[in-house]
């Protein structure tokens, strides 16, 4: 909880490690757009971590819920008015009730006929809003609040965008110390408090019996049935609460910029958020927000580096040798990055099952096997020589 309360609060510093006017200021991260889709794909991964990481019940349908609850925030939009908490509040109970739904007929499959059920509920949810239910979702387009909106609750002077009882998401403040400069984002910090709430209902819910029950159901489905205990109340129990994460996420992508659109309920964001989670450490408390960074971070930091970067990096070689190491390069950065997250996938899961918090608490162990290890062999030396 510590370690991720002080990466939140702090991301704008640590993400800006780079003076702006050096070679590698293009890896700094400290810009508010990106910064909140590290926090609100970590809240969408948290909650999926839930279902899958205790479960085990691989979900495909998770981009569903992340679309239901940005249609909900930009109808409250455009309702009500700009105010972002019952935009909110909607998201999650819309998002539990559609969860609700879906889980109680997936549910009743396991293992990969589980999976399907839930992938063909969210294309079907994805067709639905891209043309069946273009009145309520505005189709390809997507839905946007307009000024010919109703906005009943919305007073004279209020901001024209979200805020958050007048203090707008689009708030900024710059602060520059030499060739460094830290931007500090209401929107973001608004999206990290959440973040941060939602890391710790998630502590709760993996210490206590209710998590115990879902290990359980990970573990040996069987055996639990021969215990006398139906499992299937506490499956459904994660599955409506990971859908509401899944709500809650999609509502704070609304509310960053109110615009809701179908593509965001397509599989490929439910395979997103599915490899965020085993790249991470599925089953653990910050191996998903790990891995919504590490993923957030190459799609748009990686994904910038072009061969005209590349050539500034290797300048100082030979003309020859340099064009080597750009065509050798060019293919894992820009538009190959995908190559490079895949390669990067294939690695962890072959040689670290339990994701990237496998890895740090390997390193972990080899720093304590060192730190023990030290007064051992002092202590032999010294037998050494007074024998």
């Amino acid at each position: 909880m510590i370690v991720v309360l002080v990466l939140t609060m702090a991301a704008p510093i640590l993400l800006n490690p780079f003076p702006e006017g050096s070679s590698l200021a293009q890896f700094n991260a400290g810009y508010p757009d990106l910064m909140q889709r590290f926090v609100i794909f970590g809240i969408f991964a948290i909650g999926f971590n839930i279902l899958f990481g205790l479960t085990g019940y691989l979900s495909f349908g998770h981009a569903a819920f992340l679309g239901i609850g940005s249609y909900s925030v930009v109808w409250m939009f455009k309702l009500l008015n700009y105010n972002v908490l019952p935009g909110l509040v909607l998201a999650v109970i819309v998002a539990a009730l559609f969860s609700l739904l879906i889980g109680y007929i997936s549910l009743r499959r396991s293992g990969i006929y589980f999976s399907i059920l839930t992938l063909a509920f969210a294309q079907m949810s994805f067709a639905l809003a891209y043309s069946v239910l273009t009145p309520i979702t505005n189709g390809e387009t997507g839905l946007q609040v307009y000024t010919s909106d109703p906005q009943w609750l919305r007073t004279a002077g209020s901001p024209d965008m979200p805020h958050l009882f007048g203090i707008t998401m689009r708030a900024t403040e710059t602060v520059s110390i030499g060739g460094w400069s830290w931007v500090f984002n209401f929107g973001y910090y608004f999206c990290a408090v959440v973040m941060v709430l939602a890391f710790y209902l998630a502590i709760r819910i993996f210490r206590s019996p209710f998590g115990m029950m879902l290990r359980a159901v990970k573990s040996n489905q069987q055996r639990m049935n021969y215990t006398g205990l139906n499992p299937r109340p506490y499956t459904l129990a994660a599955f409506v609460i990971s859908g509401m994460y899944a709500g809650l996420a999609g509502g704070l992508m609304a509310s960053m910029d109110p615009l809701a659109g179908a593509e965001r309920m397509q599989w490929t964001a439910s395979g997103e958020v599915v490899l965020m989670t085993i790249l991470g450490g599925a089953g653990t408390l910050i191996g998903p927000v790990l891995g919504a960074g590490l993923i957030k971070y190459f799609e748009n930091i990686f994904s910038k580096i072009n061969d005209g970067v590349l050539h500034q990096w290797f300048a100082f070689m030979p003309d020859g040798i340099e064009d080597i190491l750009v065509g050798i390069v060019h293919p894992f950065v820009g538009k190959g990055w995908h190559l490079t997250l895949g390669l990067m996938f294939m690695l962890v899961v072959c040689f670290l099952p339990g994701g990237l918090v496998e890895g740090g608490q390997r390193i972990a162990t080899i720093f304590r096997r060192d730190r023990k290890s030290g007064p051992v062999e002092e202590q032999a030396a010294q037998k050494r020589n007074a024998d």
